[in-house]
């Protein structure tokens, strides 16, 4: 039962930050960016975007609840805004005409693997608010040992999530190629839909803080 309790933190946190980060969706942003790059520039940028944003991600699941202390933010109320924010991203990527990537504008520097590829592009808002919606999860454990199993097992899961995204990154025109723009834009949709349902589900647990603590 533990094992199974625990194992969730590791499976939910990562089918919910591979969606949020929709590692596809990157591969244009990606592909425009390091355009004129060696094939060792171009894997260094994706090797170093992924460390950033596994940082970015670490560190709003380590800090996010002094951060809502600071502020005197509930975990119910932090919840539901993640929730909403998520939703809301998912329901563009459903409905919305799809961004091609053609809008980024040329960065002059060669490194853009901070900005804009880890932040905004795969640490977004949405991406921060899920893994800060996670933290809320595991402060509301009633023992250490459980907390610090819980985010060690998130931890694994941004790391997972990162290490996707880097193999998507460095086989980013190979990808391209294959899928084509339909492909990209289904993948992207169907994506959209589980973001959307991720986003109840932490609209749903937000509702629930509430009223217990009412």
């Amino acid at each position: 039962m533990l094992e199974q309790f625990y194992l969730q933190y590791l499976f939910g946190g990562l089918v919910s930050l591979i969606v949020i980060t929709n590692p596809l969706s990157k591969i244009p942003l990606f592909i425009s960016l390091t355009r004129g790059m060696s094939e060792t520039q171009r894997a260094e940028q994706a090797r170093m975007a992924c460390v950033y944003a596994a940082a970015i991600m670490a560190v709003s699941l380590m800090a996010g609840n002094l951060i809502l202390e600071f502020f005197g933010i509930s975990y119910g109320a932090l919840r539901i805004a993640g929730g909403l924010v998520v939703a809301v991203i998912g329901y563009r990527m459903l409905f919305l005409p799809p961004d091609s990537g053609h809008n980024h504008k040329m960065v002059e520097e060669e490194d853009c693997a901070f900005f804009p590829i880890a932040m905004p592009g795969i640490s977004g808002p949405g991406t921060i608010a899920v893994v800060i919606g996670l933290s809320t999860e595991i402060a509301e454990l009633s023992s250490w040992p459980a907390k610090a199993a819980a985010m060690f097992m998130t931890l694994l899961a941004i790391a997972g999530t990162s290490v996707g995204v880097w193999m998507m990154l460095r086989s980013s025109t190979l990808i391209a190629e294959k899928l084509g723009r339909a492909g990209r834009e289904v993948l992207g949709r169907l994506m959209g839909f589980l973001l959307i349902c991720v986003g109840v589900q932490f609209v749903g647990s937000g509702i629930r803080t509430f009223m217990a603590g009412s």
